[in-house]
């Protein structure tokens, strides 16, 4: 199973966004869009602004897959859905540590319940 390389973490974590295409069910992906991402140990997370709700991340849920750009590192993923509230706390804690420079308007809907129901893992292919 291919994983990450300590240079892509390191690239992914220091990029302020990340660029999503997720893949819909007939194989096409959709456009790309910029969302957050953080880092917790040797995984990489991405939530939903608009959670369960969000365009995107209904797209994800028909596929699993899609293709992320960020700091100069591209690559297909495989989403995986995250629930453990142990890593929920950890990655909330990362969103607010990252992008504690943005207003409460931008953060607190990232580490809100709706966004948590949406949190997913990216594991490279």
């Amino acid at each position: 199973m291919p994983t990450w390389t300590d240079d892509e973490l390191s690239r992914i974590e220091h990029a302020d966004e990340l660029h999503i295409a997720p893949l819909r069910g007939d194989g096409t992906p959709r456009p790309a869009i910029p969302i957050w991402v953080v880092r917790d140990g040797d995984n990489l997370y991405v939530r939903s602004y608009r959670g369960p709700q969000g365009a995107w991340f209904r797209t994800v849920q028909g596929s699993h897959e899609g293709h992320i750009s960020a700091g100069g590192v591209d690559r297909d993923v495989t989403l995986v859905d995250e629930s453990d509230p142990a890593l929920n706390e950890r990655i909330d804690a990362a969103y607010r540590a990252k992008y504690r420079r943005y207003s409460a308007a931008y953060v607190d809907p990232m580490v809100s319940a709706p966004a948590r129901d949406s949190t997913l893992r990216l594991v490279p292919r």
